[in-house]
Parts: C-alpha cells; structure tokens; sequence
C-alpha cells in the first residue's frame, strides 16, 4: 500500500510540475505617458520622454521607452527608464527624478524579465540601432572621452566588434556619442558615420541563439 502510494504521489508532483513549467504568460504595455528627464551640462535642459509600463502576468515589472524589437517569436528587447530619488540630505520633500537605463530582455512564454549587460553602453548617450540579435552603437570609456564603434549580441559577455573612433571626442553638452548607426541585408552589416568618418562592419556569423544566460566562453 505505502509503495502504491508513493507510486501515486510521485506521478502527482511531475503532473503538477509538468503543469507548472507549461504555464502561460502574458506579456503586455501599458498606455504611452510623457515625463521630463534632464541632459546637458549640469543636467538642466528638461526633454520630455514617452515611456509606458511593462506587465507580465498583469504586475508591473519595468517601466519602458520607445519601441521594443522583435528578436524571435518570443523573445524582444525593450529600453528601460526608472526613477531615483534625487533629494540631497535635509530635503524633507522626496524629489524623484526619471532616468534612461538600459535594455531588457524579455520572453513571453516563460514570463522573465532580465537587464542586457551590454559593453560600454551609456545610459543616456549611446544610441542603439537593432537587428537580428546584434545591436550596433557608440559606447563610451570609463572617462566618457574616447567613443568606440561597438557591436554587441546577445549571450555574449564581449563585443563582436570594438574599434575607437579616432578624432571623435565627447563631452556633456552632447546628446548624443554619436547618431544610430545603420544596418543593411544581404550581406548583413553595419554603417557607423560619424564626424566624417564611415566605418563598415559585417556580420559572418548569422546564427541566432538567443538565451537569457550569457555565454561564459571568450570570444
């Protein structure tokens, strides 16, 4: 009898499980709203920005700006924004201030949400063009001064692609490290223009593999 019974219960726990794992997800976005955040020198030229709520499930998990892209049928990456609390120490009053993050990837069958550690990617200054699962843009070094040509993909720890874009500088009063770069099909590459200079990477390796863990080999 006690073996019948395990026998039974064993059974229940993988249907519970099997279940579980098969469990649908519902991934949705909230209606469009516009906040003010601050860039320049000194962080006090106010731009309005549009972002909008991301749920999974019906709760409220990130809030988002401008459009997702579709990696797979899936699988999208969105930019984040969040607030943070700018008030200096003695301010009664909490002034809470909207800033640019970076970018998240999402799956819609499993429901998880998780933060994209791209390779010196500024919040607030690298603009990213999109395709496939490569995202091409101009990152910044720790001193913000040099600006380098970056392709990253997704599940990797290391760009695809660095170069230092010579005679490029960049300070504060810039709103950009420099504009979206370009992508073009067949063969698949990218354009980086920027002060005069055009640089031109292609893509050889096509083959998407997209995972929310990063991939642990140097590449």
């Amino acid at each position: 009898m006690r073996r019948i019974l395990r026998v039974a219960l064993a059974i229940a726990l993988a249907t519970g499980s099997s279940l579980a794992a098969s469990k649908l997800h519902t991934v949705s976005f909230g209606p469009w709203t516009s906040v003010s955040t601050y860039v320049g020198i000194g962080r006090n030229k106010p731009v309005m920005v549009k972002i909008r709520a991301l749920y999974v499930d019906g709760k409220l998990k990130e809030h988002t700006t401008a459009a997702a892209h579709q990696v797979t049928d899936r699988v999208f990456v969105v930019r984040r924004v969040f607030r943070i609390n700018d008030s200096l120490p003695g301010e009664k009053d909490l002034r809470w201030q909207w800033e640019h993050g970076g970018w998240l990837l999402v799956d819609g069958a499993s429901g998880r949400v998780s933060v994209l550690n791209l390779p010196q990617f500024h919040p607030r200054y690298s603009a990213a063009a999109w395709y496939r699962d490569y995202v091409a843009y101009c990152g910044l070094a720790d001193n913000e001064r040099r600006v380098y040509a970056i392709v990253a993909q997704i599940g990797r720890r290391k760009a695809v692609f660095r170069k230092v874009l010579e005679n490029v500088t960049f300070d504060d009063s810039s709103e950009a490290a420099c504009s979206p770069p370009l992508w073009e099909r067949d063969p698949a590459r990218v354009v980086f223009e920027t002060h005069g200079q055009k640089l031109t990477f292609t893509v050889h390796d096509r083959s998407l593999d997209v995972s929310l863990q990063e991939d642990e080999e140097d590449d």
